[in-house]
């Protein structure tokens, strides 16, 4: 089993800046990739950014440039830096971490973008 525990969620105004965390623990040996997704009111969860285990990253097309994600290997930890926010990125945010052939969710921290 993994855990996730998301944090760093928050109301900020548009054009500001959050940064989530996502902090691993229990058996996070062999971790192929973690991410964020967020799901906004009435819409499907989309994701966002992952990274693998070697560092690469993904983006969503619709975060590109302002979003940033990396990873701390000694704190087992996961960031999500979210710069130039808007009001359409309100939404819950998850962590993810894949660990072949499961998929592990954190509980979901709130971001909400003020217009």
């Amino acid at each position: 089993q993994v855990q996730l525990v998301e944090s760093g969620g928050g109301l900020v105004q548009a054009g500001g800046s959050l940064r989530l965390s996502c902090a691993a623990s229990g058996s996070i040996f062999s971790i192929n990739a973690m991410g964020w997704y967020r799901q906004a009111p009435g819409k499907q969860r989309e994701f966002v950014a992952s990274i693998t285990s070697s560092g690469s990253t993904n983006y969503a097309d619709s975060v590109k440039g302002r979003f940033t994600i990396s990873r701390d290997n000694a704190k087992n930890t996961v960031y999500l830096q979210m710069n130039s926010l808007k009001p359409e990125d309100t939404a819950v945010y998850y962590c993810n971490a894949v660990r072949q052939p499961t998929t592990y969710w954190g509980q979901g921290t709130q971001v909400t973008v003020s217009s």
